[in-house]
């Protein structure tokens, strides 16, 4: 009995001393957490999904407290919340959000069925992922999508889907967060977070190139009709220099560019792609040409003799120096054939060269 009730008392005294250590501990090395951290949180949407560049939203809130205690939250955004998410965050931290453009997912590849032939077929497992590991996939373009949905999968808003007549993902617009989960699962890097450009009748006016290939020209238009060529009539056309060609391929800086469309007319390739249909260009005016009906031959009156033609030297007459005669133009013919009677005095008619017509 006495041995029970001294370990029931060593176990006490041992649980008193452990929660006076654990109680000192707490308050020693508390952390202490801002009041307005709950509420940041429930104002962001809790997709959790990584876009802004924090893992989750407790890691966006955090960054975003601490940016309120240093004076500036610029470079902190919710892709997902958007503006509207932000410029609430911003009143409960007592901050100004700054503008940034709507951005979407952009799929840089434009090598549909059609224009991008199979070659191969592939057994396996049928991912993205898998299909890379093992080459080019099914078709001659190592760099191109190979249309097994990894991007789908990785979309928690189900802005994207693949298009069975193409082959290739389309990301609906009004969906797209511009998380980048869809940038981050695809292999081969084709698909981009840009600007939604500037909304032009209720279109997004905005203008990339549909290709990463970098292949060489002959290679590259082998392997996909639509790929870029690397032909620099892109780069040339462009009056704001927001065409960079590097590694045998374009790329339209989002920054530059001012969606006017020039480059997309005069790729050969097609692989320039906008978002709006451009207008087709008027033809330039021809110059009218006037149709002189030329004068017709009118028959000769022999009752009045003709007029004698005058004889027309280049230059005064020149004792020794023969002159050169023009002949006889129309509808006065000379009178004997190629003869002329007015020849210059001191001139004998054997030394007058006569051009004939």
């Amino acid at each position: 009995m006495n041995v029970i009730l001294i370990a029931v008392l060593v176990l006490g005294i041992i649980a008193l001393i452990s929660s006076l250590v654990l109680y000192f501990c707490s308050k020693k090395f508390a952390v202490e957490e801002d009041p307005r951290l709950p509420e940041v949180l429930e104002t962001l949407p809790g997709a959790n999904c990584g876009g802004c560049g924090y893992p989750g939203c407790s890691g966006l809130a955090d960054a975003l407290i601490k940016g309120a205690n240093n004076g500036s939250i610029d470079g902190l955004m919710c892709p997902v919340g958007g503006q509207e998410c932000m410029a609430k965050i911003a009143d409960i931290l007592g901050m100004t959000a700054a503008a940034s453009d709507p951005k979407v997912a952009v799929v840089r590849c434009g090598g549909c069925f059609a224009k991008r032939p199979r070659t191969i077929e592939y057994d396996g497992l049928r991912t993205c992922t898998a299909v890379h590991a093992c080459g080019s996939g099914e078709t001659g373009c190592g760099f191109g999508c190979l249309g097994c949905g990894d991007c789908v999968k990785a979309c928690n808003f189900g802005a994207i889907a693949i298009n069975p007549e193409t082959g290739l993902p389309e990301v609906d617009e009004e969906k797209c967060t511009s998380c980048g989960a869809c940038v981050k699962a695809c292999p081969r890097n084709i698909i981009e977070i840009r600007p939604k450009g500037k909304v032009i009748k209720e279109i997004p006016h905005r203008v990339y190139v549909a290709c990463v290939n970098k292949d060489k020209g002959a290679v590259a238009k082998k392997n996909c009709a639509a790929a870029c060529i690397a032909c620099t009539k892109c780069q040339k056309v462009c009056k704001f220099d927001a065409i960079v060609i590097e590694n045998n391929v374009s790329y339209i800086d989002k920054d530059k560019c001012k969606a006017c469309g020039a480059c997309a007319r005069v790729c050969p390739t097609g692989a320039i792609l906008t978002t709006w249909p451009l207008p087709e260009l008027k033809p330039k005016a021809e110059t009218a040409t006037v149709a002189v009906k030329a004068p017709q031959n009118t028959a000769v009156n022999t009752d009045k003799p003709a007029p004698q033609p005058v004889l027309k030297s280049a230059a005064p007459f020149v004792p020794g120096k023969i002159p050169t005669v023009k002949p006889c133009e129309k509808p006065y013919p000379c009178p004997n054939g190629d003869a002329v009677t007015n020849i210059p005095a001191g001139v004998k008619p054997a030394d007058v060269n006569f051009l004939k017509k």
